[in-house]
């Protein structure tokens, strides 16, 4: 799994359209093996983009979950105390 796709479920507030967008763009960038498509394939690979993202829009409004929502902040503090404890 690519590293910088967040978990985007069970947050408050809720995952926003960029966000969805960003996961969607570097999951199409992951599994085309480039950042930037050519000229050729730009079309392409734009609708990859907006129908991934559609789809995790799906998902993330069908999920059901008993837990309390995440706290942001929260779990940013948390990924900077691992990478800290991962990087010394």
């Amino acid at each position: 799994m690519c590293r910088n796709i967040k978990p985007l479920f069970n947050f408050d507030p809720p995952a926003t359209d960029q966000e969805v967008h960003d996961a969607a763009l570097q999951f199409v960038r992951k599994l085309s093996g480039t950042t930037k498509p050519s000229k050729r394939n730009e079309a392409a690979f734009d609708r990859a983009v907006s129908s991934i993202a559609a789809c995790a829009h799906e998902l993330l409004d069908s999920l059901e979950t008993s837990h309390p929502p995440r706290d942001r902040d929260e779990e940013a503090a948390k990924a900077r105390a691992r990478t800290v404890a991962r990087f010394t």
